[in-house]
């Protein structure tokens, strides 16, 4: 299926999702939080687009949100897109777990929340993956600060 052809059924399935008209390899789709569970649900389990694979899923800190980046793919129709999901609430971000969709979720989404401090909700293991539980706030937060171990150059 070509970006226009995705473009196209998502938007006969849910017309209030937004696409990015930048060039890409990969078309760029932007939800709601309350969109992404339905979305993500329909493209995986419709013939049509069966998205079976989520090869990369992080987060991006904005200056005004932090923003969710989820990369699917067809293992078998071939084709390849990119789901986006703004938090606007940098002080509480939280965002539904899509674990139970993709199994490579539930790691990819521990270290979002170790290095990001976003909540999964109803994730069935979210703790710390890479630092210690005793570590203090987020890194890569642009506005985390680590006193200690800073490198000046």
């Amino acid at each position: 299926m070509t970006n226009e052809e995705l473009k196209n059924t998502i938007s006969s399935w849910m017309p209030e999702v937004e696409f990015s008209e930048e060039e890409s390899q990969y078309l760029n789709a932007f939800v709601t939080k309350d969109q992404l569970i339905p979305l993500i649900t329909k493209l995986k389990e419709d013939p049509i687009t069966h998205f079976d694979y989520m090869f990369c899923l992080t987060c991006v800190d904005w200056p005004e949100h932090f923003q969710m980046v989820y990369h699917l793919k067809s293992s078998d129709l071939s084709h390849m897109m990119v789901l986006k999901v703004n938090l606007t609430d940098k002080e509480n971000p939280e965002v539904e777990t899509v674990c139970r969709l993709f199994a490579t979720a539930e790691l990819h989404e521990r270290e979002v929340y170790d290095l990001f401090g976003v909540i999964f909700l109803n994730h069935p293991d979210l703790r710390r993956l890479l630092l210690t539980d005793d570590w203090v706030g987020y890194p890569l937060r642009k506005d985390y600060v680590d006193e200690i171990n800073i490198v000046s150059l």
